[in-house]
């Protein structure tokens, strides 16, 4: 009979030898070099580091076994063939990099009260350092308001190793790889969906989702459809500022997507976009105890 990952977790979890066996040999992936293929990781040798590491906190079992899934996925072949000619081939501003080319896992704080989810990996941004809003425009928009709202560390997120730290947000996405054309299909988004899901449930103390576009919005919107939390999805519109209160005890926040067409044009602001962290912070704040399920 065909196991659950929620079994499987249970097993891992019942046996710490093999789990810390398992994190040796699979976190993380190193990044893809020119000329190779990431179709077969369980073939590759890697290095025991974590990618998205977590300054002074430890990192649970559940998400550190999520995110070696989550790196080692190769569910969709498009996506993996474009993130690799795009490690390979690099932008020539970073050609002396090594990119990281692989499916990119959240990150920030496993005791998150606020989740940002985005639409994607960027191709020369998070593709390249194999951390989210790492490394792009859309980074350099997204974490100085971070900082200036106190979920950031620091006002920059420029590599894996910067020495960037959240605390009470945890940043995710709806696809995990690199789409091209930042175009994921109906049918990737699907194939990313368990990821976010996993996500969700592990998060215990998530109290609001700000939703970082419209795929990142209908994502979170397909989730409750799935756990039978809303009936349908028309209520919802998305609109930047637009606030619901969910069943489940969450808040759901739109805001536009950081992307270079949104910032560049004045679509969206930097005061805009302040106002949605400090919003974020304020419900985070009304709630410090777990979300009861």
């Amino acid at each position: 009979m065909k196991r659950t990952w929620k079994q499987a977790f249970r097993d891992l979890e019942a046996d710490e030898a093999l789990v810390s066996y398992l994190l040796l040999v699979t976190l993380p992936f190193p990044p893809v070099q020119a000329g190779e293929s990431r179709r077969t990781p369980a073939d590759k040798s890697v290095r025991a580091t974590q990618p998205n590491t977590i300054s002074g906190m430890s990192v649970p079992t559940w998400l550190k076994v999520l995110n070696s899934e989550v790196i080692g996925c190769t569910r969709c072949p498009r996506l993996v063939d474009y993130r690799e000619q795009i490690a390979r081939e690099k932008r020539r501003a970073y050609r002396d990099c090594e990119y990281w080319g692989k499916p990119v896992p959240g990150f920030g704080d496993p005791h998150a009260r606020v989740l940002v989810l985005g639409l994607a990996p960027g191709a020369h941004g998070s593709n390249r350092t194999g951390r989210m809003f790492t490394g792009d425009s859309s980074g350099n928009f997204l974490y100085p308001v971070l900082h200036e709202t106190g979920f950031a560390l620091l006002p920059t997120a420029t590599a894996r190793d910067d020495g960037q730290a959240l605390t009470g947000l945890y940043i995710t996405a709806a696809a995990r790889c690199a789409p091209p054309d930042n175009k994921p299909l109906p049918e990737e988004l699907a194939q990313c969906a368990p990821f976010l899901e996993r996500e969700l449930e592990g998060l215990k103390d998530l109290r609001v989702v700000v939703a970082l576009g419209r795929i990142g919005f209908e994502a979170y919107l397909n989730f409750l459809m799935r756990r039978k939390l809303i009936a349908r999805k028309r209520e919802y519109e998305f609109r930047h500022g637009a606030e619901y209160a969910l069943a489940d005890g969450r808040v759901l926040l739109a805001s536009y997507h950081p992307s270079n067409q949104n910032t560049q044009t004045g679509k969206l602001t930097k005061e805009m976009f302040r106002k949605i962290f400090k919003r974020a912070r304020e419900l985070a704040d009304e709630s410090t105890g777990r979300i009861l399920r």
